[in-house]
């Protein structure tokens, strides 16, 4: 009888908390479904830029290819490459292909070179002549791990900002703090930016430890500048802060603080670069505009991986920074189902 009264209760409890009962259901068949969507994405099919190539070549690789290939030069094709527009460039040298690899991206390396391979394979007779490979960016050492380290960095810092800061936002609503601070006359915007601050000087020291531990402990490919990946990845922190502040609004307990992840935190991971957003559907690629993981992702990898600067990368920046101050604003409105001033 006492083992029936625990079980009615902990249902009916269940059955109260429709957030709960909801996410039980809901959050596994939404992850699954955002894994199956990326997973089940089309070949990524390069685009690879060519100069000279004698006809059969050429005739050979674009068979192959369901992209056409693009003729440019190579001062042309090192412009394609900052600007993100090719994948790979071949012409001839010694009488045998020399391919430059645009190089950032592992899994995009990896298809450029099986291309090329199938394309050449029957013209060589003789297998002892070989292409000449070159990077314009990374290097042959460059693996998986280079690769997606400036998406993990972003996303762990990203992830547990979100955690500490919402779960601390929101004591300060049930153990009385913020109803005894909006009596005073201190305004929205004030409180909310106070909060921010005092949390933002521990997610300066969080970014610190976690840039510097991952470049210069786990040796994570970096060729940019030190403090500007700092500031990108402290700039993310900012937006997970004022998101989770904002969220905590909408929370009664740290349990629903955690039912956001999810929902909020998981689908980022799978847009934020980890994943070849190109093979995927095209309403999944618009998706992924709305994430802010995506642009720190982005930032990152451009910094780390092609040394660009934050001149650069501004657009990325901007993005993150309108995320931010949307988040800031949304927060200042939340604020009125507790005071209205």
């Amino acid at each position: 009888m006492n083992v029936g009264a625990v079980v009615t209760r902990i249902v009916k409890q269940f059955l109260r908390d429709k957030r709960s009962l909801a996410l039980l259901v809901i959050a596994p068949i939404l992850v699954l479904t955002l894994i199956w969507l990326v997973l089940d994405g089309n070949d990524y099919e390069p685009k690879i830029a060519v100069n000279n190539l004698p006809a059969p070549m050429e005739e050979s690789l674009q068979a192959e290819l369901e992209k056409d290939i693009v003729y440019m030069t190579e001062e042309e094709a090192v412009d394609a490459f900052q600007d993100g527009e090719i994948d790979a460039f071949i012409s001839i040298a010694d009488r045998k292909p020399n391919i430059l690899l645009e190089g950032s991206d592992a899994s995009v390396n990896g298809a450029v070179l099986q291309s090329v391979q199938t394309a050449f394979s029957s013209l060589y007779e003789d297998m002892s002549v070989q292409p000449t490979i070159n990077y314009y960016y990374g290097s042959n050492d460059l693996n998986l791990f280079d690769q997606v380290g400036s998406v993990l960095i972003g996303f762990f810092v990203f992830f547990f900002v979100f955690i500490i800061g919402g779960i601390s936002f929101l004591r300060e609503r049930t153990q009385g703090t913020m109803e005894k601070l909006l009596s005073t006359p201190i305004k929205r915007w004030e409180v909310v930016t106070g909060y921010l601050l005092g949390f933002g000087l521990f997610t300066v020291i969080q970014s610190l430890l976690i840039v510097a531990y991952s470049v210069y402990v786990l040796d994570v490919w970096m060729v940019g500048d030190f403090w500007q990946l700092l500031v990108v990845t402290f700039l993310l922190a900012i937006t997970a802060l004022t998101l989770a502040t904002l969220l905590s609004a909408f929370a009664n307990n740290e349990f629903q603080i955690m039912q956001f992840i999810p929902l909020v935190i998981v689908p980022q991971v799978f847009f934020s670069g980890m994943f070849n957003l190109e093979t995927l559907a095209v309403w999944l690629q618009v998706l992924s505009k709305f994430m802010p993981l995506t642009y720190g992702a982005d930032a990152m990898q451009q910094i780390m991986i092609k040394g660009k600067d934050l001149w650069d990368i501004w657009p990325d920046l901007l993005i993150i920074i309108g995320f931010a101050v949307l988040f800031f604003v949304l927060n200042i409105v939340a604020l009125k189902k507790h005071r209205k001033l």
